[in-house]
């Protein structure tokens, strides 16, 4: 019943259930505005039924994503009470702008395109569309923006036991989030990539609507491969800043416990948590340090020498993570991104040698391949949060301190379980409403029953009524 534990868990479980349909809202986003945008360029029906289908499966997946946010900011005020009232001036304006710039952009326009089909030009209807991708694209930089002050603190002083904001341009243009952002950008392109590539082989398989699904397996296999290629760049420009501005977290990332100059980088690792020692590992030596700086050589620190640094800073505690956790998230995280970028490579081979509809058993790998984005997402963002316990902003407020000090552990089991169990149902809800109309398939013309826009009269009917 400890409440600083039991508001993690709660924060983590709604978090992770959020983060399953955000990256896939902004590369989806970005991959229908392309389709549509190749449409308007060509003319060629079937873009357009390629851009009416995956539209469809994006506003779903849009709306479940929007459902599951609002909960994440009144979190703020029912467990994290301290830590809101520590945070709230600098918090407050780039969620603010996020709220009314990139969130009301990507909303109305939203609107606009599902109902201007028979409305607007091509190219107008196809400009809603990419604004809808923009704005949520920039809606995830705005949040990034307030998730990276607590990560590396920038443009603030305390006054009052509070952190006041003194320059919003250095929270605008922390470093930390010019690290995160291509990293999450390029992680919405592969996960939208996979997806587009596992339906896409579902229907290729059951030879079902071939022209649609081997032209949206094209377009995949290029934007994942090039999306993973990313995700591993930005990955490694990441781990290099974190060495440099959270080296704790790096540290037990690779279960480091002890400093080396050269330092080595753990292939497997088996240690006493108790005693905070290895047992057994199998390193690949200068790897570490190689990666870390650009060169065979340079210190890593240890998380004992950390330790003991931390305690003279701060006092006496325990400044360490959950090692095991922080550990395997990381290798979770880069093996999941190896195998992403072996299948980005064979669908490039797919598609190179036009081949696609001939390699039935390597269509499979891809249909089964589209639950792991969300997987190495999910494990990324246990690394960035855990990694920095026990800190909630980084060297300046921890966990015990940003926790509501009113509310007691009952209340939030209470609210755990409520959220847990109405975010289930939310994502049953979504799993079952994307996987029927990825079954149904594209439209097959303007009369299809099952396109996004209702009939002008069923149009007219609605709005009379309201």
């Amino acid at each position: 019943m400890d409440p600083v534990f039991l508001a993690r868990l709660q924060f983590a479980v709604t978090t992770i259930y959020h983060f399953f349909f955000v990256p896939l809202t902004m590369g989806l986003s970005i991959m229908v505005a392309l389709m549509e945008t190749i449409y308007v360029r060509t003319g060629r029906d079937v873009f357009k039924r390629m851009t009416k289908f995956w539209g469809k499966l994006f506003v779903i997946n849009f709306a479940l994503g929007v459902v599951t946010g609002i909960v994440q900011e009144f979190q703020f005020g029912m467990n994290w009470a301290d830590f809101s009232r520590f945070v709230g001036d600098i918090f407050g304006a780039p969620l603010a702008i996020e709220a009314l710039s990139a969130f009301f952009l990507e909303s109305v326009f939203l609107g606009v395109w599902i109902f201007g089909w028979r409305r607007l030009s091509k190219g107008m209807h196809a400009a809603a569309i990419w604004l809808v991708a923009i704005g949520s694209n920039i809606s995830a930089l705005w949040i990034l923006i307030a998730n990276a002050f607590m990560q590396q603190p920038v443009g603030y002083t305390i006054e009052n036991g509070r952190a006041v904001l003194t320059n919003f341009a250095a929270v605008i243009f922390n470093p930390k989030v010019w690290v995160m952002f291509p990293h999450t950008f390029a992680a919405g392109l592969v996960t939208a990539a996979f997806f587009v590539l596992g339906i896409s082989a579902y229907h290729l398989l059951r030879n079902q609507h071939r022209e649609v699904f081997t032209n949206s397996f094209r377009i995949a296999a290029i934007i994942g491969s090039i999306g993973v290629v990313l995700v591993a760049l930005n990955g490694h420009s990441q781990a290099q800043h974190m060495v440099t501005t959270q080296p704790m977290k790096m540290a037990a990332a690779e279960a480091l416990w002890e400093t080396e100059d050269p330092a080595s980088l753990s292939i497997l690792t088996i240690g006493d948590l108790t005693l905070r020692n290895e047992v057994f590992s199998i390193r690949i030596p200068n790897l570490l340090s190689f990666l870390s700086f650009n060169q065979i050589y340079g210190e890593v620190k240890g998380i004992n020498d950390l330790q003991s640094e931390f305690e003279e800073t701060f006092g006496p505690g325990d400044f360490v993570p959950p090692v095991a956790i922080i550990y395997w998230s990381f290798r979770i995280m880069i093996g999941i991104g190896v195998l992403l970028l072996l299948l980005g490579l064979y669908g490039l081979f797919l598609v190179m040698g036009d081949s696609i509809e001939t390699h039935s058993t390597g269509l499979k790998l891809f249909l089964y391949a589209l639950i792991l984005p969300y997987l190495a997402n999910a494990s990324g963002w246990i690394l960035t949060e855990v990694g920095r316990v026990p800190w909630v902003v980084y060297g300046l407020l921890t966990l015990q301190e940003g926790i509501s000090p009113t509310v007691p552990g009952s209340l939030v089991v209470t609210s755990l379980v409520l959220f847990t169990l109405i975010y289930a149902a939310l994502m049953v809800a979504g799993i079952y409403l994307l996987a029927k109309y990825a079954r149904i398939g594209p439209p097959q013309g303007d009369d299809d029953p099952s396109q996004l826009e209702p009939e002008p009269e069923m149009t007219f009917v609605t709005t009379s009524s309201s």
